[in-house]
């Protein structure tokens, strides 16, 4: 049940972007090459699983880019009257995440508006959607993880939830990403200064081997210390601000939008070189379900 514009999306977007197009990722090409930046210059529109109106959208980091689940990492915009219509993926989980303005996220049928910085994650066979009903485009990001490494299904309901009856309060869960929210993190994993840490999703949210989901802060001359993870790769979204990572023996600069995925025992460090806050959205996917682990320095 897809129409041809569903799946002339779904091609750019999924397809061998996703599995084997990036092949420099996937032989481990240097540290600056391998992290994913946003750049609307490489936006392409189309139409997502029955929607009305398009999506300006990127693959920020394909499959390849991490050895465990991760499907993609799509960074995008969703223009007014646009969205991703009401969908199921049965081998997939899937969060939806809006970084400003506001927007309707559908799960299993029901509707709320949302304002950013928030995600709904759904877990595998509910149904999901997202309508953007205002004037102005709003920041988007869909995260996709799979049961299985490369796999990928999806039901079309033929539905782009325009007009349709909201709750005041959503009933399927949410995650906003809110600095009052954070709490203090002296000399996190090692580093320099106080950071402001959350762990906004658990492991338990999900199905998959999608661990978790974490808000990070370092405010200006803050680090997070030299660590590892033998069990998870995460990905670490920059949000805001401007840093460094170090990952092994290689430094690389970043900035707002950029992507960071990091593999099983990458040891991997983040500074503070700007004024203002550094401020990540980090994904932890595991190797095994519910194993999480945290070496620090690079043993």
């Amino acid at each position: 049940m897809r129409t041809a514009r569903t799946l002339s999306m779904l091609t750019i977007l999924v397809g061998t972007l996703a599995l084997s197009g990036h092949d420099s990722l996937a032989q481990r090409a240097g540290l600056a090459e391998r992290i994913g930046h946003h750049d609307p210059s490489r936006y392409r529109a189309g139409r997502s699983h029955g929607s009305v109106g398009d999506m300006n959208c990127m693959t920020l980091l394909p499959g390849s880019a991490l050895l465990t689940n991760l499907y993609f990492l799509h960074r995008c915009q969703i223009t007014p009257g646009g969205g991703v219509g009401h969908h199921f993926h049965n081998t997939t989980e899937e969060m939806f995440v809006i970084f400003d303005g506001e927007a309707e996220f559908t799960v299993d049928g029901r509707t709320s508006l949302l304002k950013g910085t928030v995600g709904a994650p759904v877990r595998m066979g509910h149904s999901h959607a997202i309508y953007n009903p205002g004037k102005t485009p709003v920041e988007f990001m869909n995260i996709n993880v799979s049961a299985v490494k490369g796999k990928y299904d999806a039901f079309d309901l033929d539905d782009a939830r325009v007009g349709v009856p909201k709750d005041e309060k959503p009933v399927f869960m949410t995650m906003r990403l809110d600095k009052k929210l954070l709490r203090p993190a002296d000399k996190h994993r090692g580093g320099a200064g106080t950071a402001m840490y959350r762990r906004a999703l658990d492991p338990s949210v999900f199905l998959t081997n999608w661990a978790y989901v974490d808000h990070l802060v370092l405010p200006p001359g803050a680090s997070e210390g030299l660590h590892r993870h033998t069990g998870v790769e995460e990905v670490y979204y920059v949000i805001s601000g401007d840093g460094e990572v170090t990952v092994g023996t290689e430094t690389a600069a970043i900035r707002k939008g950029d992507a960071v995925p990091l593999q099983l025992n990458d040891p991997h460090a983040f500074r503070n070189t700007g004024k203002d806050d550094l401020e990540f959205m980090i994904l932890g996917i595991a190797a095994q379900k519910g194993v999480l682990d945290v070496q620090l320095g690079n043993r």
